[in-house]
């Protein structure tokens, strides 16, 4: 609110988990706000900057992030109210990352065995390669997890990503 005018939290509907008739979820996935309030209406004309190849938007110097929105992605503090969609079911704390719906609607197939799962604020491919990869690699790792999941994945997943969110390294 310091740098721009609005509510704290910010909200989107967001994918989950398959259903087993195979009917997409989704639910209201919470975040601290990181952007200037109009970042959505301005995402079209930054379109084409898009830094990802795929089915995902990605920018380095996102000028829609405010000062205080960096420094709250590096170390990954505006995900901490996804806790209370853990709470509500919603999502896991480990697990792939849930999807925009007009993202999923670019899936392939294969793209959609990501969302086998239930999605979470952390996972596979954001310890790994979060930065140095593009969507197909989000992809690869999210199934990586999928095959491999356990408690003792997941264990280390959340060490990890302790690790990153104290250094900052691996955040946008």
């Amino acid at each position: 609110r310091l740098e721009s005018e609005g509510n704290p939290f910010y909200s989107q509907i967001r994918v989950g988990q398959t259903h087993r008739d195979g009917s997409l979820s989704t639910f209201r996935m919470w975040k601290f706000r990181s952007m200037y309030k109009d970042a959505d209406e301005r995402l079209a004309e930054l379109k084409g900057q898009n830094e990802i190849a795929g089915a995902m938007f990605k920018m380095k110097e996102d000028p829609r992030v405010t000062k205080i929105g960096r420094f709250i992605r590096k170390h990954s503090i505006d995900e901490f109210p996804q806790f209370l969609n853990v709470f509500l079911g919603q999502m896991s704390v480990v697990g792939p990352r849930p999807p925009l719906p007009n993202e999923v609607a670019e899936y392939t197939e294969f793209d959609l065995q990501r969302l086998a799962v239930k999605p979470g604020i952390t996972g596979w491919w954001q310890v790994t390669e979060r930065n140095s990869t593009g969507f197909d690699g989000m992809v690869r790792r999210d199934l990586e997890y999928i095959a491999n999941r356990g408690i003792f994945t997941d264990l280390k997943i959340v060490i990890l990503t302790v690790i990153e969110v104290i250094t900052g390294k691996g955040a946008c």
